[in-house]
């Protein structure tokens, strides 16, 4: 029986549809509406991740898929809290430096001046059997003293006001290191290697601190006044301050090659008088 297309009810959504009619060849066929593609539309929701943001689709065919935004180096996204969207910013604050360089033989100092006029001081080390030469504004060279020679040490007989190191080298040539005494101290080799030092006279120790309120301070004032600078031992928030990267003047202290202590910083130095 034939029928006619005015007599199909007509469906008003892809759910009150159950079988589309068809034809093949001269068959009559029933075609599920699974089988025929149907736009999806998509509903949008943000969210938060840990340093992550999450975009969940919900498709209008009930399934749903989630992209994950992760996030690069110096770069935050931050939801909106509704989960309409998130913001993207980078967390580097932009910070450019110029970099100085004081020192000696044994220690570089490498002074980070940041645009904001932040100072922040970085002390290389020389180790064992290394030193530093031709520290200059550009940077510095390493040299190796390494000779190959490996040393046992023995203290010998005092000699007037000095007792001599005695450097035994495996191959090579031998050497001698003089300890001679200073004002008010005393050698004493009490065994072949041993060496007590002992302070004749009064010693006193002195202790000042002071904190640094602006980002151009390069010098502090002591409460005394140390012979020089190796009776002073100077501590910057705590982490120790080689002697080659200051001078001492009377009772001030003062940073070598025009560095500033960090701002907000703590400067302690510890002098030592007789």
């Amino acid at each position: 029986m034939a029928v006619k297309f005015s007599q199909f009810t007509v469906g008003a959504t892809v759910s009150d549809i159950d079988y589309i009619v068809g034809y093949k060849s001269t068959d009559n066929i029933q075609i599920p509406i699974g089988l025929v593609t149907a736009n999806t539309t998509y509903s949008v929701a943000t969210a938060q991740s840990g340093l992550n943001e999450t975009l969940t689709l919900t498709g209008s065919d009930a399934t749903t898929d989630v992209i994950t935004f992760t996030a690069g180096n110096n770069i935050q996204l931050t939801d909106d809290g509704a989960g309409n969207g998130f913001t993207i910013s980078a967390t580097d604050n932009v910070n450019t430096y110029t970099l100085p360089v004081t020192g000696g033989a044994s220690a570089a100092t490498l002074t980070l001046t940041g645009s904001g006029g932040d100072t922040d001081p970085v002390v290389i080390t020389a180790g064992n059997e290394i030193q530093f030469s031709s520290v200059a504004s550009g940077g510095f060279t390493i040299n190796s003293t390494a000779t190959g020679d490996t040393y046992t040490l023995a203290a010998g007989a005092k000699v007037g006001s000095s007792v001599p190191l005695n450097l035994d080298a495996a191959t090579g040539t031998d050497s001698v290191v003089n300890l001679t005494e200073g004002t008010g101290v005393t050698l004493t080799q009490t065994s072949p290697t041993e060496i007590t030092i002992d302070a004749a006279g009064g010693i006193t120790k002195t202790v000042d601190q002071t904190t640094i309120a602006n980002a151009t301070t390069g010098s502090v004032t002591l409460s005394v006044t140390p012979t020089s600078e190796a009776y002073t031992d100077m501590y910057v928030s705590g982490v120790y301050q080689n002697k080659s990267v200051y001078s001492l003047a009377g009772s001030t202290i003062t940073l070598d090659g025009g560095a500033y202590f960090p701002n907000g910083a703590i400067v302690e130095v510890v002098s030592t008088t007789t």
